[in-house]
């Protein structure tokens, strides 16, 4: 019920003007890669960055939300018509080995990272998973089941911020190192989708290098995203509440996109979606991507991350490059 509500025309309505500048932003992006050559995804961010001062406007901003959230998780979903279980399988069980050891390990180097700075180990625990999961999104789960105060509220609305900000600056350079290193396409996506924090900056910057990148980035991300369900449900046992329940229980543990995406690649494998279907969704998806990112960037600020101070900061980048190293040197392991 609440999946349909999100669609409803009333919410719909209200969300017109802001997903407007998000089409019109994609319209233009796609327009210059067709005439003038580059990535799509990337001239998405940067026309959007442009336009951030329409990020606080309430007319337009609950659009810009709506594309950024339920419009980037419907086309995620639809990526699932591109992909097979035979595809999948052809990565082996190595990619989701590394994927569990580097959630595990990002998430325990986050909390003596903020040891070491001397902030209080839920901080720690809270950035290394958003980091390690899915961005922003995880910051928000893990904060649920943490003991609740004003300064761990705080903290998590600068994470969000901060991983936001990191997250979109990797997926500007992280392309970049991917040809830097020479990576062939089954290693950069397992790279980009090991790395990036958010699904919607892996979607760009898989799709920046090639389709085939993207398709096992994507997969890789989402294997992530799955991490979130055990990590949030053994936090929420050690970080248990005085009243013996916690938000999390209100929340849906698996997000309805993974589910989605889970069941149009098996819908896939098994011949259920005609050819000339599938490459309307591919369309579509490549729609929803587009404009997704576009709201993205009209969210992005990077003038606050300065606003953050330089503790936050400084778990939050070392965790990233925690996870970076961890994955390249998975990788080198895996030739």
């Amino acid at each position: 019920m609440k999946l349909l509500s999100v669609w409803h025309p009333r919410v719909l309505r209200r969300c017109w003007p802001g997903m407007a500048i998000a089409i019109v932003i994609a319209l233009a992006a796609t327009f210059v890669s067709d005439s003038y050559g580059g990535p799509q995804l990337l001239y998405a961010l940067f026309f959007g960055l442009a336009f951030h001062f329409l990020a606080r406007d309430p007319v337009c901003q609950p659009g810009i939300e709506f594309c950024s959230r339920t419009i980037l998780r419907t086309g995620v979903a639809l990526l699932g018509a591109r992909i097979t279980v035979g595809q999948i399988a052809s990565l082996g069980a190595a990619p989701i080995v590394m994927v569990v050891c580097g959630v595990a390990a990002t998430m325990l180097f986050g909390w003596w990272l903020g040891r070491r700075l001397g902030r209080p180990h839920a901080e720690g625990v809270l950035s290394g998973g958003s980091v390690a999961i899915c961005g922003a999104s995880a910051a928000l789960a893990i904060a649920a089941v943490l003991p609740q105060s004003k300064e761990n509220e705080k903290f998590t609305l600068l994470t969000v911020v901060g991983v936001t900000t990191l997250s979109t600056l990797a997926m500007i350079i992280y392309p970049l190192i991917v040809k830097l290193l020479g990576m062939d396409p089954d290693a950069a996506g397992i790279f980009i989708g090991g790395t990036i924090h958010d699904v919607a900056q892996v979607v760009g910057a898989g799709y920046m290098i090639s389709p085939h990148t993207g398709d096992v980035a994507t997969f890789v991300k989402l294997t992530r995203v799955a991490c979130l369900v055990p990590a949030v449900l053994a936090l929420s046992i050690l970080f248990k509440s005085r009243a013996g329940k916690t938000e999390v229980q209100t929340q849906p543990l698996v997000p309805v996109f993974l589910i989605g995406f889970v069941w149009f690649v098996i819908a896939n494998s098994l011949g259920l979606i005609p050819a000339p279907a599938g490459e309307w969704i591919s369309h579509a998806s490549r729609a929803c991507l587009v404009t997704a990112i576009a709201a993205l960037g009209v969210k992005t600020s990077f003038q606050s991350l300065a606003s953050l101070g330089w503790r936050p900061v400084a778990m939050l980048v070392g965790e990233t490059v925690w996870l970076l190293l961890f994955v390249l040197a998975a990788l080198a392991l895996m030739r």
